[in-house]
């Protein structure tokens, strides 16, 4: 049988319940956070009937004229919105994207745009951010409980965080015109090309397509859809937090060959102040990272997402000798 990354219910985490219970959900997310850096949440509280709502309003959003789409464009100085011809590790991907932050925030990186020929997405897509927003701060406790720290010794580095929610569409064939293409970076051949996550922790909804690899056990292992789970995998700064007892794993996303895709990522990232090094109890080893400031690191990796800058910046540019 070939492995597969853990599905863990973190309803232990929300409280009230035993101890006992709350320490095997520990203990099961800090055994996936050191073996995989991937697993499968249930029990996270989000309704059925808010990941319906979401789910409809993706989809009519990218089913709408590719006019429409580009009058929320994102930009270089402006990264929210629509995009259509990302690149990771400087290879262009096959997917659309539309990317928003909290709506209260003052973002360093740009303003929300909204669709205005969609009525209910706003309003479904603030809500579906809050609910994020809820199981984020749950799992980041439980990380943190793992380590042998206070679950909310990290708290203070969120309290302005930078969070934001991506949706993403893979279509089965190249969304740029000829035309278009020819003026950017070529296809790769993935969906989506192999990378860790920038910051602390992701949280997806994936669809029922499938797709999503984990590179696990020397191997791509398949992480298979559950409905109603919401995927989760740490990102580079929760990996420099643990000093590497925490791994932020490689995933990637097949292209697609019968039924385009969607999936949802929510990324809970910490305040652009934060500055990122390992903690002095999250491992007996001797410290393997310089600090690292989430708001520098942030923008360099989003500025590779626009254009081919070279060699993308990576946690490992910080080790020490």
């Amino acid at each position: 049988m070939r492995p597969s990354v853990p599905v863990i219910d973190i309803s232990p985490l929300a409280g009230p319940g035993s101890a006992g219970d709350l320490d095997r959900t520990v203990e099961q997310i800090a055994s996936a956070c050191r073996d995989w850096g991937f697993f499968q949440v249930l029990g996270h509280g989000v309704s059925d009937a808010l990941l319906e709502a979401v789910w409809r309003e993706t989809q009519g959003f990218f089913d709408l004229p590719r006019a429409v789409k580009h009058a929320v464009a994102r930009s270089a100085e402006n990264p929210r919105g629509y995009y259509d011809r990302e690149l990771t590790k400087n290879v262009r991907d096959l997917k659309e994207v539309f990317d928003f932050g909290s709506g209260s925030q003052a973002l360093v990186d740009g303003k929300n745009q909204w669709p205005e020929s969609l009525p209910d997405f706003r309003g479904t897509m603030v809500e579906f951010f809050n609910a994020c927003e809820g199981v984020g701060q749950r799992v980041f406790e439980g990380f943190c409980l793992g380590l042998g720290l206070p679950r909310t010794a990290l708290a203070p580095e969120f309290v302005d965080h930078t969070s934001f929610v991506r949706l993403n569409y893979y279509p089965l064939t190249d969304p740029l015109a000829p035309d278009e293409a020819a003026d950017v970076t070529d296809l790769g051949g993935m969906a989506l090309h192999h990378h860790t996550d920038a910051g602390a922790l992701t949280i997806l909804l994936q669809d029922d397509v499938g797709g999503l690899q984990v590179y696990g056990a020397d191997e791509w292992i398949d992480v298979e859809p559950i409905r109603g789970a919401f995927v989760v995998n740490i990102g580079d700064m929760t990996q420099v937090w643990s000093n590497d007892r925490y791994r932020a794993a490689l995933h990637r996303v097949r292209p697609m060959k019968n039924r385009a895709r969607y999936s949802l990522p929510f990324f809970y990232n910490p305040s652009y102040e934060t500055d990122c090094a390992p903690l002095s109890t999250s491992s007996a080893a001797p410290p393997r990272y310089r600090t690292i400031n989430w708001g520098e690191f942030r923008r360099a990796r989003t500025a590779g997402d626009y254009a081919d800058h070279g060699k993308e910046i990576q946690i490992a540019d910080f080790l020490i000798d």
